[in-house]
């Protein structure tokens, strides 16, 4: 195979990220995504053997990025409640910012197809491991995951319901707010005869 003469790897997963999104996976071709770029399909195929390889990668792609954003904004403080606080901000603002990247990963057909549903459990699943240390209480690390799942399904389910009625939303009120519904539950973690 020729090695090309610039790395349009990029430039295909952004225009990808624009169709997928816009018209799903089913009704976007490989023929589709080269026309967008004002390239010949045999040019997007030389970086992706198959739309369904550039639609994995796309959702790896999506899917560390998020991870990394919040993984890197909790890593900023040692204070819990900081931490839970950062992390949902971060999370919201990523939201606000990729609207296409996160109805890929939740309201696109990720969801009707069982590999890419994996690649998304993955994905939360990595969420979840990066966060579980940061929840400081006194429990297993089996339960700090449990947890992490917790609040990694908090910010999808509140991002999904915000997104699908089109509401208009400050990500960094939504994320304190939501940050503090959380925090109500953390805090009590691990303490004896919480009520």
């Amino acid at each position: 195979m020729p090695t090309p003469s610039r790395d349009r790897r990029p430039q295909i997963l952004h225009t990808a990220l624009d169709l997928f999104s816009s018209a799903g996976y089913h009704n976007t071709s490989m023929n589709d995504i080269a026309e967008a770029l004002s390239i010949t399909k045999p040019v997007v195929y030389q970086y992706f053997d198959s739309k369904r390889a550039l639609y994995l990668e796309l959702l790896r792609f999506v899917g560390d990025d998020l991870v990394t954003t919040v993984t890197n904004a909790v890593a900023g403080s040692d204070n819990p409640h900081t931490q839970t606080e950062q992390g949902m901000i971060s999370y919201f603002t990523w939201v606000a910012e990729n609207k296409q990247a996160f109805a890929l990963l939740y309201e696109s057909s990720a969801r009707v197809d069982a590999e890419f549903t994996d690649i998304v459990s993955e994905f939360e699943d990595a969420a979840a491991r990066a966060i579980a240390p940061f929840i400081h209480a006194d429990i297993s690390a089996e339960d700090q995951v449990t947890f992490a799942i917790g609040l990694v399904g908090m910010a999808e389910t509140v991002s999904r319901q915000v997104l699908r009625h089109g509401r208009d939303f400050d990500p960094v009120a939504l994320g304190r707010a939501v940050a503090a519904l959380a925090w109500g539950g953390l805090r009590l973690i691990g303490q004896p005869n919480a009520h």
